[in-house]
């Protein structure tokens, strides 16, 4: 039998909730334009929408909003949080954001000039936004092996080499803004990139003047997998593991919503200080001061307390093997999922699981995610043709490899219980999975169009 560890952690607060019968919940996704994201949180029992902001802070978290310092200027919150940053990643330079996007419009507006590319592995929805709109072109670098659901691969998030060499020798490094590395890498599965990855893509940009930024808002999680599962680092600390990752980067943009274990903020990182002069700069028009970034003090004091917190032992291996449990669970009944199961969600593989529909015609991660909601109350989140948008250029959807439905844990909220729940709902959905219908668009809206847009059901 496999070891699921416990709860590393005592509940002391409870929010109570129930399913609504089925007959209501089919009036809710009704209204809700089948997109999950518009139903309203009251009307969903178990919540796997995502894992951004609905974490559970802890009883240190809650204390720490008591001694938040509401200044305008010079916070003291906020030099806690720089002291434990810059300890904790080794970065230099922190700029305060409102959240991880926040972080992701400075960078982009400060560190790429029109018509330069960002190489990354595999694109994420709003930082390719933030890219494009300021005259990126984002190429992915990802390692072919990440397209493809089946297969059961570490470290599947790992950059191709010979993809960002060659991109260099046809675009020239002066065409190159930054190489964006994600850590984990979400619409890849949650797929950890290896330590020597990290290494091998440092040695090869240095030689050619480009800079690294990572994606951190789950790093946490990905040095987890390095300490399972890459030679030389099960003795290693996870803390150790963490610093040694971003050793190999230039600097990074954080969502605090994740592995700060909060439910706002994020910040901005560098050690070049003529980019931090002028984040600081952005970060004014857009944010506020440089010494709160669209926070208070409270939310920065909880995001400093929650990254140490997310840096322990048991809490990150329960946080990891509580979504394996999940995915193990749907894997043993047939489920198709994509493999292996990453750090922060289940990925079902929408292509296997409703094989009636088509990507362009039928939108099935988007079907099957509303049909989720109907059949058990979870409420989960499309990751496809719907999310991939449509290219700037031409107008036309993009059309990712993987057309996924992604049922994301929040951080220290639900117990293995619910994870049985969920489990049972969608296998019983997959038994008459030939009964999901279809759906066309109502309403598209021209940026980032799967937090808002309208369907309905094909006839």
């Amino acid at each position: 039998m496999k070891n699921y560890p416990a709860e590393p952690f005592r509940i002391k607060s409870v929010e109570p909730v129930s399913i609504l019968p089925r007959e209501e919940r089919e009036k809710v996704i009704q209204k809700a334009g089948y997109n999950t994201f518009l139903i309203d949180s009251k009307d969903v029992y178990i919540d796997l929408l995502t894992d951004s902001g609905t974490n559970a802070m802890s009883d240190r978290q809650w204390a720490g909003l008591m001694v938040g310092d509401e200044a305008y200027a010079g916070s003291r919150n906020f030099y806690h949080l720089q002291e434990t940053v810059q300890e904790l990643f080794g970065f230099k330079y922190i700029v305060p954001t409102h959240q991880g996007r926040g972080a992701e419009n400075i960078l982009s507006r400060i560190a790429i000039k029109k018509g330069q590319y960002v190489p990354g592995n595999m694109y994420f929805t709003t930082t390719r936004y933030h890219q494009e709109a300021n005259g990126g072109i984002f190429y992915d670098i990802i390692r072919d092996e990440a397209h493809d659901a089946t297969l059961d691969v570490p470290f599947k998030g790992d950059i191709d080499l010979n993809k960002l060499e060659n991109l260099i020798k046809e675009k020239g490094a002066e065409n190159i803004a930054y190489v964006c590395l994600a850590v984990t890498v979400n619409l890849a599965g949650g797929q950890p990139v290896s330590m020597a990855n990290m290494k091998a893509v440092r040695e090869l940009t240095a030689k050619h003047g480009i800079k690294v930024f990572y994606d951190a808002t789950r790093c946490v999680e990905n040095a987890y997998f390095i300490k399972e599962q890459e030679a030389g680092y099960q003795d290693r600390s996870i803390k150790s593991i963490v610093h040694e990752m971003f050793s190999y980067a230039d600097g990074c943009t954080m969502s605090g919503k994740k592995d700060c274990l909060t439910n706002i903020g994020g910040f901005l990182c560098m050690n070049h200080e003529d980019l931090f002069m002028a984040a600081k700069e952005i970060v004014v028009v857009f944010e506020g001061m440089p010494s709160y970034g669209g926070l208070a003090g409270r939310d920065m004091e909880a995001m400093a307390i929650g990254l140490r917190e997310a840096m322990q032992e048991e809490y990150i291996e329960h946080r990891i093997k509580q979504v394996r449990y999940l995915g193990e669970k749907l894997k043993e009944a047939g489920v198709p999922i994509l493999e292996p199961v990453g750090g922060h969600a289940v990925f079902l593989d929408a292509r296997r699981f409703c094989p009636h529909l088509k990507q362009e015609e039928d939108f099935p991660a988007q079907a099957l995610a509303a049909a989720i909601y109907v059949e058990c109350g979870v409420r989960t989140m499309e990751r496809g043709i719907i999310s991939a948008g449509r290219d700037v250029n031409t107008g036309e959807n993009h059309h990712p490899k993987l057309e996924t439905v992604r049922l994301t844990i929040p951080r220290r909220v639900y117990t293995y219980a619910h994870m049985d729940l969920v489990a049972e709902g969608i296998i019983k959905l997959f038994k008459h999975k030939e009964d999901i219908k279809g759906l066309r668009f109502v309403y598209e809206p021209k940026q980032l169009r799967f937090f808002t847009a309208l369907f309905e059901p094909k006839a």
